[in-house]
């Protein structure tokens, strides 16, 4: 019997003030393994993270984590359940160093141990601990945002676009440390470069004007025909 998903997303339907954003979204992630979200410029797709981390509040649908309603739980609570986020911007704090932005992350698990595992993964970091986050190149800012997120120890990983802004050369250390980690939790990455977010994800759900208008295995979705029409500006 295969293991229960570690999210459901049922019907979701979002507004900023009276304009809807999303309209009846439905997705689940695997307890192990990614999920891409993909879409053009304004296809709902950070609507869809805020909602499933609660920044925003759905006028209709349901959230589950780990098996339990969370449509109505505040973020932090949500964090408490397993859930880690990592927005596309602003995602650390520019005028602490490495360091303390890491143990902010670790707020709730003092272990030195689980941020020498982060260091680990991300070993450019540990040449950087002293320094101001503002400073970092923009990959290192992503591995560090990250990083944070992994000190809460997530069942669960939402990724906003983890490779934006980011030098080439950087970006397949990230994707290879994303891989890594979909082995041991689930993620949902929202990823404008495609061959890459199909590159890590088991499954993909294309986003067209807060519709899911296509889903399947990444194969299934990169083979696709209509794909190309989807994500076309």
């Amino acid at each position: 019997m295969s293991e229960q998903p570690i999210l459901r997303v049922n019907d979701l339907c979002t507004f900023y003030g009276r304009s809807q954003v999303l309209f009846d979204v439905g997705l689940s992630a695997p307890r192990r393994g990614a999920v891409a979200v993909l879409g053009r410029n304004g296809a709902g797709k950070t609507t869809l993270l805020k909602t499933i981390a609660g920044e925003l509040r759905p006028q209709k649908g349901a959230v589950e984590i780990d098996g339990r309603p969370a449509t109505r739980l505040p973020t932090e609570k949500r964090i408490r359940a397993g859930l880690g986020y990592v927005p596309q911007e602003q995602a650390v704090f520019g005028r602490l160093s490495v360091l303390d932005n890491l143990m902010i992350g670790a707020m709730s698990n003092r272990d030195k141990a689980a941020v020498d595992r982060v260091l680990q993964i991300f070993p450019k970091l540990a040449d950087r601990l002293g320094q101001h986050a503002g400073t970092l190149s923009g990959g290192e800012r992503k591995m560090l945002a990250i990083g944070r997120a992994l000190l809460g120890e997530p069942k669960l990983l939402l990724l906003d676009e983890p490779t934006e802004g980011v030098w080439i050369g950087v970006i397949e250390e990230i994707v290879d440390r994303l891989a890594e980690l979909a082995k041991d939790i689930g993620l949902v990455i929202v990823e404008q470069h495609l061959d890459l977010a199909l590159r890590v994800s088991d499954f993909a759900y294309v986003l067209d004007r807060g519709r899911v208008a296509l889903s399947g295995s990444s194969d299934e979705v990169r083979n696709d025909p209509q794909l190309l029409r989807l994500l076309a500006p």
